[in-house]
């Protein structure tokens, strides 16, 4: 994510530190035992400098994917490769014009899969597919259909196949909605009207509806050449907005809230006409200090600068019929990375997974969270202080099961960047830690967000 020379000269957290190649090994070594039904590729995104680039930024650079194949109760590979996007060959993404090439981001944020394609994301530009074994293909525009950029974060709905996106820009259209089939064709798109470019990162559907988020981060041109250029803006407000998803041109109904910032959602869902979100919310301090500390391009903060960026699950109760939308907490502890069992996407689920001590520079003891929202109770599997870890993703187990019937997939890396490991949990026993460990063959850099691909799904092996 940062180049060594930057984590060696202040003193960072060597676990923030990109790697300097591309490695492939085999047959990795397993602590415990490795479920026999996991059969398939865990890939993770991040960013991640090439040699001779440098950075203070936390998120520049273009992105490496870490994969690991497990088959049979082994780990048979780990490999990394760069996305071989426009910034990789070293093209800029604005051109001179002002304009953006959606062919040159730096598809670092999340990779996914869809129809018998993967896909690296990040929502400045285009898809850039990849092949199971990491290699890139190539910008994939869906035959000339799609025009504008694509979130980090669609969502597949478990009940049709199709996934759902966006595209956000600085200039008009500044939202745009698409929908894919559960083939992989462009079968929708239609501008969403809001009054300025906000910087989107993510949204939510139900079985009828998406649930726009539009919040106080405008784009601001004088911010523009250092970094994302989006500030937070008092003056905009902050509001959610429900729009059926199966009628193309449905209104949005827009609920004001309190002003806040949410990167990531865990999931939302229909309950007796109203809609139901669940999100990591920031509170506008803890956001602008977050802000200011990952848009630093020149000169990172001191390590023994205070933790910021803390957010905490919430809910929000939305109720078209009356007009009115609810604020609640649903825990006090700092959490982020929220996921779920993906069959339950946009429908009522029990379960959502989060970590905790993720915050830049934070040295709280790392552990992933079990939240039963039925209950209202949390469970934690803390994993050390010497250990950070990662966005922790659910994978099914095969056949009858409860929702939380399957494993938690993450990996984690030492603080000072030395060794890493790719964890195995049971969802159903969290507290109990892992059931396996794959020891990779390097460590790998704190990064974003990854998929489990599942062999029926991964194309060719």
């Amino acid at each position: 994510m940062i180049d060594a020379e930057t984590v060696a000269a202040y003193g960072l957290p060597g676990h923030l530190r990109s790697v300097p190649d591309e490695i492939d090994a085999h047959d990795l070594p397993v602590t415990g035992a490795l479920p026999p039904e996991l059969d398939g590729r865990y890939i993770r995104n991040g960013p991640n400098l090439l040699p001779g680039m440098s950075g203070g930024h936390m998120q520049t650079g273009p992105g490496m994917l870490h994969g690991v194949r497990l088959r049979g109760g082994r780990a048979e590979w780990y490999r990394n490769r760069w996305v071989r996007t426009g910034v990789f060959e070293g093209r800029s993404l604005v051109r001179p014009d002002g304009t953006i090439d959606l062919t040159a981001p730096s598809a670092n944020t999340h990779v996914v899969h869809h129809a018998g394609r993967v896909f690296a994301l990040v929502e400045v530009g285009l898809p850039q597919e990849v092949t199971p074994d990491l290699a890139t293909v190539g910008p994939c525009d869906f035959g000339g259909r799609l025009t504008t950029a694509m979130t980090a974060h669609p969502k597949q709905d478990p009940a049709t196949g199709d996934l759902h996106f966006f595209g956000y820009g600085m200039r008009p259209p500044f939202l745009t909605y698409h929908r894919l089939d559960a083939r992989g064709d462009l079968v929708h798109s239609r501008e969403v009207a809001v009054p300025a470019g906000t910087m989107t990162h993510d949204f939510a559907i139900t079985e009828h509806y998406v649930v726009w988020l539009d919040l106080p981060m405008t784009f601001q041109p004088a911010l523009a050449g250092r970094g994302m250029p989006y500030g937070w803006d008092d003056a905009y407000g902050a509001r959610l907005g429900v729009m059926r998803h199966d009628r193309p041109d449905a209104p949005v109904q827009w609920f004001e809230i309190d002003p806040c910032f949410v990167f990531h959602v865990a999931n939302a869902h229909e309950d007796a006409g109203r809609i139901v979100l669940d999100a990591v919310r920031y509170s506008p301090g803890e956001f602008a200090a977050l802000w200011e500390l990952l848009s630093r391009a020149v000169e990172p903060p001191s390590p023994s600068a205070p933790a910021v960026g803390r957010a905490r699950l919430h809910r929000w109760t939305l109720d078209p019929a009356r007009g009115t939308a609810r604020e609640e907490p649903l825990d006090d502890r700092a959490v982020e990375y929220p996921t779920l069992d993906d069959d339950r996407t946009g429908r009522p689920a029990r379960h959502v997974y989060a970590v905790t001590g993720t915050e830049p520079l934070s040295r709280d003891e790392c552990a992933i969270v079990k939240y039963d929202t039925a209950a209202g109770t949390a469970v934690s599997c803390p994993l050390g202080p010497a250990t950070m870890i990662g966005e922790a993703v659910f994978v099914p187990a095969g056949g009858p099961r409860d929702e939380d019937g399957g494993w938690l997939v993450a990996i984690a890396t030492t603080r000072d960047g030395t060794a890493s490991r790719l964890l195995v949990l049971d969802a159903a026993d969290l507290p109990a830690g892992p059931v396996a460990a794959v020891d990779l063959p390097r460590g790998v850099p704190t990064g974003f967000h990854g998929s489990w691909i599942p062999a029926p799904e991964e194309g060719r092996t």
